[in-house]
C-alpha cells in the first residue's frame, strides 16, 4: 500500500486529488496538509490534518507526496519532498520557472525516486477520442489542428488562480501544449499572442499559440469572454475533418462531489459525439471513448511499484513549460521563434 500526503486542500486537492486518490487500488491517503481542517473532518474524516509540510515531508510513513498548492509553492516543496525521499506529484503547471524543473528530474533521478505532473486531461474522453481518429488514418494527413479551451466569464474569479496566479497560460497551456505534444511531438517554431481582454484582469486572460511542423499548424488557445465557444477540437485533413464540442464531463462530476466511481464517469452521451466529415462530404458521428482520470493514479501505482514509467514523465511536463516560456518570449519580441 503506497501511503500518500496531500498538500492544499483547494479546488484541485479537494475536488480531484483525493477522490482519485480514494479510488485506485494501492493507494492511501493519510494526512493532508491544510489550513481547512473542517473541510477533511466532513468529507475524510479517516485523514490526518498536518499543520506544515515539513511535518508531512519528515513522516517516515509518507511514500508519496502529492502537491495541490498555488503554483509558485510547486517548486521548493517539490525539492524538499524529493530530498526527504518521497515519489512526488505535481498538480500542473509543473514549475513555473523551467530552470527548476530541469533541476527537480536531475534531483529526482540521483535519488531513484517518481517525479510526475498531474496532466490527467490525456485521459480526457474528448482527447482520447482525438488519439483514436489520428491513429485511425480516417483524416490524413493532417494540416491544421485546433486545440482550445473557451470560457465565458467575464468576472474575475475570486481565488488565486486568476488573482495571484500566472494567468490563463500557466492555467490551462499546459493541458494544451500536453496534449498537442503527444499528438503530433515537438515543432519546428511558435509564434504566440497573449492578451489580458477584460478590464479588471491583472494576468492574461487570452492567448493563441501556433506551433509550426513543416507546414503543418497546430493552435492551442484559450479564452474567457466566449460565450459561444468554438470547438474543443478541430481537425482538418487531406481525406476528411474532425470536429468536437464540449468539456469532458470527468470535472463536473468530481466538482459535484461525486465520486469518480459513479455509473458513467468520464462517459459522453451522444450528443456530445464528434462529426467526422469526408473529403465527399458525408458526415457521421463518432462515438466517444470513455475517459478516466484514474488512470492516471493506477499509472502512479505501477511506477512506484513495479518500476513502470511515470503516467506523465517529468521531462514531458518540462517540454510544456519550455514551450510556455518560448510562447511568452514571442509574445513580447512579436516574431516566429524556433524551437532549440
Amino acid at each position: 500500500m503506497i501511503r500518500v500526503g496531500l498538500i492544499g486542500y483547494g479546488l484541485a486537492g479537494a475536488s480531484f486529488h483525493a477522490p482519485l486518490i480514494g479510488a485506485v487500488p494501492g493507494l492511501r491517503l493519510v494526512s493532508i496538509v491544510t489550513s481547512r481542517r473542517g473541510d477533511v473532518a466532513r468529507d475524510r474524516p479517516e485523514v490526518t490534518v498536518v499543520v506544515d509540510a515539513a511535518r508531512l515531508m519528515a513522516d517516515p510513513a509518507i511514500d508519496l507526496v502529492v502537491i495541490a498548492t498555488p503554483d509558485h509553492l510547486h517548486a521548493p516543496l517539490a525539492q524538499a519532498a524529493l530530498s526527504a525521499g518521497k515519489h512526488v506529484v505535481i498538480d500542473k503547471p509543473f514549475v513555473t520557472d523551467p530552470a527548476d524543473g530541469a533541476a527537480l528530474i536531475t534531483l529526482a533521478e540521483s535519488h531513484g525516486l517518481m517525479l510526475s505532473a498531474f496532466h490527467n486531461r490525456r485521459w480526457d474522453a474528448d482527447f482520447l477520442t482525438v488519439q483514436r481518429v489520428v491513429a485511425d488514418g480516417v483524416l490524413g494527413d493532417i494540416a491544421l489542428a485546433e486545440l482550445r479551451w473557451d470560457r465565458f466569464r467575464p468576472a474575475i474569479k475570486l481565488g488565486w488562480r486568476e488573482t495571484q496566479g500566472a494567468g490563463l497560460l500557466n492555467d490551462l497551456g499546459p493541458h494544451l501544449l500536453d496534449q498537442a505534444l503527444v499528438l503530433f511531438g515537438a515543432p519546428d517554431a511558435v509564434s504566440a499572442d497573449l492578451a489580458t481582454q477584460r478590464t479588471s484582469a491583472t494576468t492574461e486572460d487570452y492567448f493563441e499559440i501556433t506551433l509550426s511542423y513543416g507546414s503543418r499548424r497546430v493552435i492551442v488557445s484559450a479564452a474567457t469572454l466566449l460565450a459561444q465557444p468554438r470547438p474543443r477540437f478541430a481537425l482538418y485533413g487531406t481525406a476528411g475533418s474532425f470536429v468536437k464540442h464540449g468539456i469532458d464531463p470527468q470535472e463536473a462530476v468530481l466538482r459535484a462531489g461525486l465520486p469518480p466511481t459513479s455509473p458513467g464517469f468520464g462517459e459522453d452521451g451522444p450528443d456530445a459525439y464528434g462529426t467526422l466529415t469526408a473529403a465527399d462530404g458525408t458526415t457521421r458521428s463518432e462515438p466517444s471513448v470513455r475517459g478516466d482520470w484514474r488512470r492516471y493514479y493506477e499509472g502512479v501505482v505501477a511506477a512506484i511499484t513495479v518500476g513502470a514509467g511515470a503516467p506523465v514523465p517529468a521531462r514531458d511536463a518540462q517540454a510544456v513549460m519550455e514551450l510556455i516560456a518560448l510562447a511568452r518570449r514571442s509574445a513580447d519580441e512579436g516574431q516566429r521563434l524556433p524551437l532549440a
